[in-house]
């Protein structure tokens, strides 16, 4: 008899059979490795079974014309916290990858930081569904500033060398 989860649910924390500390350090460890993420600041806040928070403070130097954050750096850290809630709910030894995503921009990034809050709507074998929301803190309060809906594919945790163009 099964118990009645798919191979993608929760149990104790993060995959079927994996412990908390072991998907958590996945996850963590995956964010580390990623160099664009700390090129603009960013820190992986939180992480859970399906969910990750990644926040990241303002710079002048991710800014468009206007002053504003820019959209991209917003779109980024949605991006990636869409791909660490997949991840953290992947098969064990695969990785994955954004093959789709939607963004809404809601208001002008103006903050003194910036998180993005992801968790996932859908996990199938090979596709996750996921959503996103930014936020601009000021002062301490929370301003919704973007939202995000992606796909996201599990994929072989040792892919191609991506320079190499196969």
């Amino acid at each position: 008899m099964t118990s009645g989860r798919l191979p993608w649910q929760a149990v104790s924390g993060g995959v079927l059979g994996e412990s908390v500390e072991a998907f958590e350090k996945k996850v963590r460890d995956s964010f580390n490795r990623q160099p664009f993420m700390s090129t603009i600041g960013a820190e992986m806040i939180s992480v859970g079974s399906g969910r990750v928070e990644i926040r990241f403070p303002f710079s002048s130097k991710l800014t468009q014309q206007n002053g504003f954050v820019h959209a991209g750096a917003v779109t980024s850290i949605m991006d990636s916290a869409c791909g660490y809630a997949a991840l953290s709910v992947a098969p064990e030894g695969a990785d994955v990858l954004s093959v789709e995503f939607k963004v809404n921009l809601l208001a002008p990034g103006a903050g003194e930081s910036f998180v993005a809050r992801a968790s996932v709507k859908r996990a199938g074998k090979r596709l996750a569904v996921c959503a996103a929301d930014a936020f601009a803190v000021r002062a301490g309060e929370e301003k919704l500033i973007a939202t995000m809906l992606a796909t996201i594919m599990n994929m072989d945790s040792n892919p191609p060398d991506p320079g190499s163009g196969s």
